[in-house]
C-alpha cells in the first residue's frame, strides 16, 4: 500500500504500543444530522466569502478606474488581484502548516479574523497601495481558511457523502459571487449611494458577512481523527459519543466497528512531510497539481478580469456589470449542486475528467468564436454559464481530491501546498497576464489567452482518466493510511 515505507521508517521513533480506535469508523457510519449541517454552514462560510470578494473585485473593476474613486488603470487592478492572490497563497502555508500542528479549530478562528480585518480594511483603501496591501491582508485569510476547513470538513463527514457534501460547500463559493453580484448592481449604480461611496460599502459587506459567521463557528469542534493523532484519545472519544448521542440514533453505538491502530505521533515535521509527498505519494501530488492548476488559470482569468471585458469589448456600462456576473454565478452555484451525487455514485475519476473535459471544449469553442468577433456580451456570458456550470464542479473536485489522498498528520499542509502551487501558476500570473492582454485592445491576444486555458483544462481531463483514485465511498484511513498506523 502506498505510504508503508514511509510509515515503517516513522513507526521506529514512535512510542512501542500502539492505540486501537474506532473513532474513523464511528464518524463514518453516522447519519446525515443538524451536526453536519452545523459545519457546513458554519466552516463552508470560507468559499461564499471568496466568491464574494473575488466577484466583487471584478464588478468594482471598472469603477476603481473613474477618478473619483482610486483612479486605478487595468494594469493596476490585475496587480491588486494578484495581491490577493499571492496573499492567498502565503496564507494558506502559513495556516496550512499551523492546522496540522495546532488543530483545524484554532486555526479557522484565527483565519477568520484575518479574513474580516482584511476586507473591512480594504473598503478604506485610499490609493493602489492601500488597496493591494488590504487585499493581501484579506487574500491571506481566505488562503489560511482552505487548508484548515477542508481538512475539518472531509474529517468530520461520513465517507459515503463526503465527494457530494464537499462538493457542494465548496460549490457555495457561487453563492458568495451571486451575492457579491446583486450588491454590486444594486450599489454601483449611483441610484442608492454614490458610487465613490458604494464600492466602499460593497467590501463592508463582507466583513459584515464574516463577523455574523463568528458565533455559529463557537459549535464546531475540533476534528477527532486529528486529536487522536496527537495523544489526545479521551477527547476525540467524547466529541464523537457526543455526536453520537444528539445526532446519533437509538442503538447506533452497539455495532462492531472496524478499528485502526495508531502511534500518536503528534506532528511531523515540514522535511518530513515533504519526503512523504515526493516520496511515496509522489504520482498522487502530480496528478493533484495538474488539477489544481488547470482549473486555477481558468477561473482567475477570467473572473478578475471579466468586468473589463465587458465594458471594454461588449461595451456594458460600468453599473451593470453586475447583471452579466450574476448568471455566471448561478451556473458555477448549479454545477456542484446538480452533479455532486454522481462523484459518490459513479465515482471521482470519470467525473472529474468528464468534467474537465467538458469545460475545455467549451472554452476552446469561446477563444475561437471571441477571435472572429462573434460573441457580444450577452452570447459570451451564456457560454460562460455553460463553460462553468462544468468547470465548478471541476474545481470542487479537485479541492475535494487534494484533502482525501494524502495522509491525515499532512493533509491540511498538503491542501495548503497544492493550493500555493496551482495558484501560483495559475492565480498570479492569470490576473496579471489577462490584464495586459485586455490593454492591448486585441480580439486575438484575448483569445489566445482563453485557448491556453482551455487546453490546460483538457490535459488535466487526460490526467484524470489515466491516474486518479477511486476515492469514492472509501473511509480517508483507507484512501491514504495515516503516517502513524499500522492497519
Amino acid at each position: 500500500m502506498t505510504g508503508t515505507s514511509t510509515r515503517s521508517r516513522f513507526n521506529r521513533a514512535l512510542p512501542h504500543l500502539p492505540v486501537i480506535t474506532d473513532i474513523p469508523a464511528r464518524l463514518d457510519r453516522l447519519p446525515w444530522s443538524r451536526f453536519h449541517l452545523l459545519v457546513v454552514v458554519a466552516l463552508g462560510i470560507t468559499w461564499v466569502l471568496d466568491g464574494l470578494e473575488v466577484t466583487v473585485v471584478g464588478s468594482v473593476a471598472p469603477v476603481l478606474q473613474r477618478h473619483d474613486t482610486l483612479g486605478l488603470s487595468a494594469t493596476d487592478i490585475g496587480g491588486a488581484a494578484s495581491a490577493y492572490v499571492a496573499g492567498a497563497v502565503i496564507g494558506a502555508l502559513l495556516f496550512g502548516w499551523l492546522s496540522d500542528r495546532l488543530g483545524r479549530r484554532q486555526i479557522f478562528t484565527v483565519t477568520l479574523a484575518f479574513y474580516i480585518a482584511g476586507v473591512g480594511l480594504t473598503a478604506l483603501s485610499w490609493n493602489l497601495a492601500s488597496f493591494a496591501l488590504f487585499r493581501f491582508m484579506t487574500g491571506l485569510g481566505i488562503g489560511g481558511e482552505y487548508s484548515a476547513i477542508n481538512s475539518a470538513i472531509d474529517e468530520l463527514m461520513p465517507a459515503r457523502l463526503r465527494g457530494r457534501i464537499d462538493l457542494i460547500v465548496n460549490g457555495t463559493f457561487w453563492a458568495g459571487a451571486a451575492l457579491g453580484a446583486g450588491a454590486s448592481t444594486v450599489l454601483l449604480q449611483g441610484s442608492v449611494l454614490p458610487v465613490a461611496t458604494g464600492w466602499r460599502v460593497v467590501f463592508a459587506l463582507g466583513a459584515l458577512l464574516g463577523l455574523a459567521v463568528v458565533t455559529l463557528r463557537r459549535w464546531v469542534p475540533e476534528s477527532p481523527r486529528w486529536l487522536m493523532t496527537h495523544r489526545r484519545i479521551d477527547e476525540a472519544t467524547r466529541i464523537v459519543s457526543w455526536i453520537e448521542t444528539r445526532h446519533g440514533g437509538p442503538g447506533h453505538i452497539t455495532e462492531t466497528l472496524e478499528t485502526v491502530s495508531i502511534y500518536p505521533a503528534g506532528t511531523f515535521g515540514l522535511h518530513e512531510a515533504l519526503r512523504v509527498i515526493i516520496g511515496p505519494y509522489r504520482g498522487r501530488a502530480g496528478y493533484v497539481l495538474v488539477l489544481m492548476a488547470a482549473q486555477a488559470f481558468l477561473y482567475n482569468a477570467v473572473f478578475f478580469t471579466y468586468g473589463l471585458v465587458l465594458t471594454r469589448y461588449g461595451h456594458v456600462p460600468d453599473g451593470r456589470v453586475g447583471l452579466y456576473i450574476l448568471p455566471l454565478a448561478m451556473g458555477n452555484l448549479l454545477g456542484p449542486l446538480l452533479l455532486g451525487r454522481l462523484f459518490d455514485t459513479v465515482g471521482r475519476r470519470y467525473m472529474i475528467g468528464l468534467t474537465y473535459l467538458l469545460a475545455g471544449l467549451l472554452m476552446a469553442a469561446v477563444a475561437w468564436l471571441f477571435s472572429i468577433g462573434a460573441l457580444d456580451a450577452r452570447l459570451l456570458t451564456l457560454f460562460w454559464v455553460a463553460i462553468f456550470f462544468f468547470a465548478s464542479a471541476a474545481a470542487s473536485a479537485a479541492y475535494l481530491t487534494a484533502s482525501e489522498i494524502f495522509p491525515l498528520e499532512i493533509r491540511s499542509l498538503t491542501i495548503a501546498l497544492f493550493y500555493a502551487l496551482g495558484t501560483l501558476f495559475g492565480g498570479v500570473a492569470a490576473p496579471l497576464l489577462f490584464g495586459w492582454l485586455i490593454g492591448q485592445g486585441s480580439l486575438g491576444a484575448l483569445s489566445a489567452g482563453y485557448a491556453a486555458a482551455a487546453v490546460l483544462m483538457l490535459a488535466a481531463a487526460a490526467v484524470a482518466v489515466r491516474w486518479g483514485v477511486d476515492a469514492e465511498g472509501r473511509s480517508l484511513e483507507h484512501i491514504a493510511p495515516p503516517l502513524s498506523s499500522m492497519l
